[in-house]
Parts: C-alpha cells; sequence; structure tokens
C-alpha cells in the first residue's frame, strides 16, 4: 500500500511531467487528485495544491485562447505560491522545483506578462 508520502510524491512527478509536456489538463487531474479529497481542510499544503491546479488551468486557457479567463486563474495561483514560504512539508524542496516549472512555463507561454 502506498503511503501518505509516496502519494504526494507520485502526484507532484505526474503532475510536472504533464506540464512539461504541455497535457495541462492531465496536470489539473494530476494535482486535483491529492486536492480534492482535502479541500476543505484549513492546511497550506493542500492550498498550495490548489494554486498548482490553478496554473494549469491558466496554461489550458491559454491554449485554448482565452487569455483573460487564463489570467484570473493565474492570479489565483500566485495568491496561494505565497504560502512556500510558510509551508512545513517534507515536500517543500519539490514544491519550489513545481513552482520554477510553472514560473518557466508561464513565461514561454505568455511572454509580454
Amino acid at each position: 500500500m502506498e503511503t501518505e508520502f509516496e502519494r504526494i510524491t507520485s502526484a507532484c512527478e505526474a503532475f510536472a511531467l504533464s506540464i512539461e509536456e504541455k497535457r495541462y489538463y492531465d496536470a489539473h487531474e494530476d494535482m486535483e487528485a491529492l486536492w480534492f479529497p482535502r479541500r476543505f481542510e484549513d492546511d497550506d499544503e493542500v492550498k498550495l495544491w490548489k494554486g498548482f491546479i490553478n496554473a494549469a488551468v491558466c496554461f489550458e486557457l491559454i491554449q485554448k485562447g482565452r487569455p483573460k479567463p487564463s489570467e484570473i486563474a493565474w492570479n489565483t495561483y500566485l495568491k496561494y505560491r505565497l504560502l512556500l514560504e510558510v509551508c512545513d512539508s517534507e515536500h517543500c524542496p519539490t514544491y519550489v522545483k513545481i513552482v520554477q516549472l510553472l514560473e518557466t512555463t508561464r513565461s514561454i507561454q505568455c511572454p509580454n506578462f
């Protein structure tokens, strides 16, 4: 049986791979598998996952030619990204890498923002 640590690690790896492969809907689903069962918790790590989901939504909306809604999703990501600074999790090094990947992807997707 997979431990919670392994489940989070697997979801983060799948999310990052989906982002790298420009499969943004899949990235959303990868992270939502973690977030959804815990969505009502008042936990910084869970909220950070919600931010990652919003970044994936932003990229999916950009692919669909919907820049205004993508901005709203990105701004939600930015709100939750700040929680990385106070998040107390053994997964924080992985989250830092995800943030770097998301922000690099954003700069490529939207070079004028």
